[in-house]
């Protein structure tokens, strides 16, 4: 949902600069900006899958806010300010013009040789339900991202996905996007948010629920074409780290989930917020636990794009290429005309092979 700490700041042109750059211009000093390509915005669709139940665009259930937003207190971000140079004070920046239809920097891919892993290093961004073709095409074409965030199964997950399908995956996957698969599964018992409470775990066998529904994760991976040597990234929203009790179940559940993955040939990833789930697996790694996940998806929303400055981490745990960070949520932002409501990532991390 959309929070009061998002502030966007505005630049101030100076009246008398606007008048020596419309003359230049006229005079023919400087050229045209180039047109932004086109793009069409999906018909019939509100713009963006917004993650406020309340909004006008259609979306999960009033008690089933999107994986793609949290809310303040879910994700720690009290610091959070989300800072547009340009825009308008619905948090949506201007589009840069681009020249020739060209896509913008969209990132680097490399294999890791340490697992066959294929790494990504660039702009993601993730929205609730996975966008249409078409949109997907405009914004690979006019956007600054290369990969994107799918929700693609688990019990706690809380958006349809009319879109989501195999021809899909293989469709964006062709078209250069780079996929990195969430799947929402069980909670902790002591999450925080309300709407996700129906879905805790149990305190009995943790680990062996775990394991079962890891198994499903792969399932419905191999359903979408996803292969080995993909990243699944577990989402566990923000929970009370700091209850001993809590923490041991969990740990259990993601150790379990972890196991089932990693046997089956993919990559466990985890995803949570900073200062929660990120410190309660940066405290297992430092205690010598076994089965933690191969990467790490966090969320803090400070607005700086930075996989290496994350202070719950050391400096060398999940390095290199092992970490996403989700540094801005809950904005709108439109290319090529089609507008969506994202949380925006900076990625050097897995992301999917196909089958």
């Amino acid at each position: 949902m959309r929070t009061n700490s998002q502030i966007v700041r505005r630049v101030t042109v100076p009246v008398v600069v606007v008048a020596a750059l419309a003359t230049l211009v006229t005079a023919g000093a400087l050229p045209a900006a180039a047109d932004t390509p086109p793009g069409t915005p999906e018909p019939g669709t509100a713009p963006g899958t917004s993650p406020d139940p309340a909004a006008a665009a259609p979306g999960p259930a009033a008690d089933e806010t999107p994986e793609g937003v949290r809310s303040a207190v879910e994700r720690e971000i009290g610091e959070a300010v989300a800072t547009d140079v340009t825009g308008s004070d619905t948090g949506q920046a201007a589009e840069p013009a681009r020249t020739g239809g060209r896509a913008p920097q969209t990132g680097t891919v490399r294999d890791d040789p340490r697992n066959g892993a294929r790494i990504f290093t660039g702009e993601a961004f993730d929205t609730c339900s996975a966008p249409s073709e078409q949109t997907m095409r405009t914004w690979r074409k006019t956007s600054p991202f290369g990969a994107v965030g799918v929700y693609f199964g688990g019990r706690g997950r809380g958006c349809a996905q009319p879109n989501l399908t195999p021809d899909w995956v293989r469709s964006v996957d062709g078209m250069g996007w780079k996929l990195l698969p969430l799947y929402v599964g069980s909670q902790s018992p002591c999450v925080r948010a309300e709407h996700k409470k129906k879905f805790r775990m149990s305190h009995q066998d943790p680990w062996a629920q775990g394991a079962r529904e890891g198994q499903d994760a792969v399932q419905r991976a191999k359903e979408y074409g996803l292969g080995a040597k993909s990243p699944l990234y577990l989402d566990m929203e923000d929970y009370n780290h700091a209850d001993s009790r809590c923490a041991a179940t969990t740990l259990s559940f993601v150790k379990g989930w972890n196991t089932r993955v990693r046997e089956a040939g993919y990559l466990p990833g985890f995803y949570s917020s900073a200062a929660s789930g990120l410190a309660h697996m940066e405290n297992a790694r430092k205690g010598l636990h076994p089965a933690l996940p191969e990467a790490v998806w966090f969320a803090r929303w400070n607005g700086r794009a930075d996989v290496n400055s994350e202070p719950v981490l050391a400096s060398g745990s999940w390095s290199p290429h092992r970490r996403i960070h989700q540094y801005q949520g809950d904005v709108t932002r439109s290319y090529g005309g089609v507008r969506l409501n994202i949380d925006r990532n900076r990625v050097d991390a897995p992301v999917a092979r196909l089958g």
